[in-house]
């Protein structure tokens, strides 16, 4: 049996590992105790992000958190961990984002 995920009869293929809910993991930013909570798939880009800059995870998420931070009206830290990964997908793949 493919460890592959399988599309549904819909045509809406799984993410590696399926669809899973948030796991809460705690980090440290700028000294401070936090914790985030993301579903595995978000977890594996963010590690995945953080390698490819060779960056400790940590580090890659104080510098998506200062980027927050400094926006007019900040979302939670998850939600903007969220949309920057997909930002940064859809710019790897040439997919215009607005």
């Amino acid at each position: 049996m493919s460890d592959e995920p399988r599309s549904s009869p819909t045509g809406i293929t799984p993410p590696p590992g399926g669809f899973a809910g948030p796991v809460k993991r705690s980090v440290t930013i700028a000294g401070h105790e936090t914790s985030i909570s993301l579903e595995p798939v978000f977890w594996r880009a963010l590690e995945g992000a953080a390698a490819a800059r060779d960056l400790p995870l940590n580090a890659l998420i104080a510098q998506v958190d200062l980027a927050r931070i400094e926006s007019d009206d900040p979302p939670n830290l998850a939600s903007t961990i969220r949309s920057w990964l997909l930002a940064e997908a859809m710019r790897a793949g040439g997919t215009a984002t607005r």
